[in-house]
């Protein structure tokens, strides 16, 4: 294989964003939502739930990714956060019209579904049935008797039927407690947030006006378990009816987010709603037509200086990207955004490239911005093409890769910026900032939540191929994101991977793997299992000793055959954690660095042995003992040795060694 294809096959994972526990919608344009009925997205990007037709009709869309909301069927509903921005405009100020509903359903969509008095979620046989599994909130214009509905201007917490478990008239409250009523159909743009605590069990609705701080006060609070109404996966999204009023139903923009805030909406980015009673007086034609004149000889004259700049700031475009809009940034946006690149804005120089920081001029938003060479033209189509289709991917534990821009030479690619750096530097070289226990734990459950979406919740298998402390980023929260997917392969579910180049990072490579170059999901948990052990005891895989080095997994397993396996804990913790879970990551680690593939867990298992939704076995039942762990082979490593130039052979000789040790008694 040759260096540039190698380069481009290594690129092939590199846009990551959040979708599994969390997105957000800043405007539609470019959403891949499920839209059904008579729902549609307007050409600036509104949700629109209806068209003009004045049949009674229905109109559904969804996120088209279920959200896993438990761990287990039986389990318990995690906590989740959405907010969105809508408005509802009916033909005239008195028409009575229908309302919406945000909706957390079993599938993408309501079949059976009726339009007129059920908001398009139910029929008149299956409301109010247990078997619905549908979770709404209801945003009704209509006092219905049958329903029981308090007015003709509410919100209601609805739980399989339209006969809300509570509901209040339109409002917020201001910090003074005094009470603002709303009316849903005034046309005017409001925010809408509902909260769920899964530990309290409580549901909290807040309504405000869009320029409104969200009120300190809900407007609905119920306290009720939601895990027998909501599955282990849902499909969230909104639900109207149409009536025989022609009225119109917007959504501005959406957010979501399981075990944690949905993000806030960026309020200067929403869609315009349309102008309504629109008149065009001569007036403004003649002065239309003359700023448009104005403009335009503005434009001439300047042409000049314009193709001058365009010539500095020029990019690759070529017509096949022309479908990629929304995932294209343009060159000049990120020479302004990092001042020119600036070697002030550098964060730090990679094995693929420069990395600089930037605020994007028009939205004030804060990115990493890093340059690669792609001198070579071969396969950069299909390259353009994978990151887009790779770009689907949305996890809150991923680094985010929001688009990329080609120029000359070189390709540059444009991430969510981490605040906080990566992981490794608050672990070694004595750091500023120790990270406590608790923020330790979190990152380690926060890389299993992503390599479990990488794994099993997408539609291809991604394996990472280099998981390890450096390449853990952390947000502005410490919540740690799994980045550098230069490595990373893909695969469909069901097949076998065929790379068999090995790479990686020594100390975190799976036996077999060194022995075949063959990388799986397997040789990921191993990582993981060594990053996990990493994080916990401070220590990198591989420390070098005056004498001999001393490898990590090895050394935590001495611990544990000495019945103290808590002696291996990072000692800048001060022993400042909570036991049982300090004990339950160091054994996982080690099941996960398990010598033999069929030993180690899934992801799936990790994650739930992490949230206590599965006991862990006992480490003897694995086969695990105190021969030892053996997690190499000698005959891989020499063949590795032989396979490299003579220049590393002293340190693949030192491995083998290491390896020798190790495997001697070994099971």
């Amino acid at each position: 294989m040759s260096v540039e294809i190698l380069f481009l096959v290594s690129l092939l994972a590199v846009l990551t964003y959040a979708q599994e526990t969390g997105f957000v919608y800043n405007g539609f344009r470019s959403a891949n939502l499920r839209l059904d009925g008579i729902a549609g997205i307007t050409a600036n990007g509104l949700l629109k739930l209806n068209n003009d037709t004045s049949q009674e009709q229905d109109g559904q869309a969804f996120d088209p990714y279920p959200v896993q909301f438990k761990n287990l069927p039986n389990g318990t509903v995690k906590s989740f956060s959405t907010t969105f921005v809508f408005a509802v405009r009916p033909p005239y100020a008195s028409a009575r019209v229908n309302g919406f509903a945000f909706v957390v359903a079993p599938q993408s969509g309501l079949p059976g579904s009726l339009p007129g008095r059920y908001l398009g979620m139910f029929n008149e046989t299956n409301n109010g049935k247990s078997s619905n599994h549908v979770f709404g909130v209801e945003l009704d214009t209509i006092l219905s008797s049958e329903f029981q509905d308090i007015n003709d201007n509410h919100i209601g917490i609805d739980l399989n039927g339209l006969t809300s478990e509570k509901a209040a008239p339109a409002g917020y409250y201001q910090d003074n407690g005094e009470f603002n009523n709303l009316s849903i159909i005034s046309g005017q743009e409001m925010q809408i947030w509902v909260d769920y605590d899964g530990s309290d069990k409580l549901i909290n609705v807040t309504l405000a006006l869009i320029h409104v701080q969200k009120p300190k006060t809900p407007l609905l609070s119920l306290r009720r378990d939601l895990s027998p109404i909501i599955n282990e996966n849902m499909y969230v999204g909104f639900s109207a009816s149409a009536g025989s009023l022609v009225t119109s139903y917007y959504v501005l923009g959406w957010s979501f987010s399981v075990n944690g805030e949905a993000q806030a909406l960026d309020l200067s980015r929403l869609p315009k709603l349309p102008q309504i009673g629109k008149e065009t007086s001569k007036v403004m034609t003649i002065g239309l037509s003359l700023m448009v004149l104005f403009v335009v000889s503005v434009l001439i004259l300047g042409a000049v200086y314009v193709i001058r700049r365009k010539r500095k700031l020029a990019e690759v475009l070529e017509d096949w990207e022309r479908d990629y809009g929304p995932h294209r940034f343009k060159y000049k946006d990120l020479y302004i955004a990092t001042k020119g690149f600036h070697d002030q804005e550098l964060l730090g120089v990679g094995g693929f490239g420069r990395v600089y920081r930037g605020i994007l001029p028009t939205s004030n938003i804060e990115i990493a911005v890093k340059m690669v060479s792609h001198e070579s033209r071969q396969g950069i189509r299909e390259f353009v093409a994978e990151i887009i289709r790779i770009g689907r991917l949305r996890h809150r534990n991923l680094v985010a890769l929001l688009g990329y821009c080609r120029r000359k030479g070189e390709l540059l690619l444009v991430y969510d910026y981490m605040p906080n750096g990566s992981l490794d530097k608050y672990l070694y070289n004595q750091p500023k900032v120790t990270l406590n226990w608790m923020k330790r734990l979190r990152v380690i459950k926060g890389v299993a939540s992503g390599l479990l979406y990488l794994h099993e919740g997408w539609e291809q298998v991604v394996i990472h191929r280099d998981i390890k402390a450096s390449n853990i980023l952390l947000d502005a929260e410490f919540n740690g994101r799994l980045g550098d997917f230069g490595l990373a392969r893909l695969y469909d579910h069901g097949t076998d991977p065929q790379t068999t180049h090995l790479v990686g990072t020594f100390g975190y490579l799976a036996p077999e793997q060194m022995r075949t170059g063959k990388a799986t999901t397997s040789t990921d948990v191993f990582a993981f299992g060594v990053f996990s052990l990493e994080v916990t005891c401070g220590r990198k895989p591989i420390k070098q000793g005056d004498t001999e080095d001393v490898i990590l997994v090895d050394w935590v397993l001495s611990c544990w055959d000495r019945g103290d396996i808590l002696e291996a804990s990072d000692p800048k913790l001060r022993a400042e954690f909570v036991e049982e879970e300090m004990e339950l990551v160091l054994k996982l680690g080690l099941m996960c660095s398990h010598p033999n593939p069929s030993m180690r867990p899934s992801m799936r298992q990790v994650l739930q042995y992490l949230e206590g939704d599965l006991p862990m076995p006992e480490l003897l039942s694995t086969g695990i003992s105190s021969s030892g762990l053996t997690f190499a082979h000698r005959e891989g490593l020499d063949e590795l040795a032989m396979s490299y130039p003579s220049s590393t052979s002293k340190a693949f000789s030192h491995l083998s060694s290491v390896a020798e040790s190790l495997t001697s008694g070994g099971r």
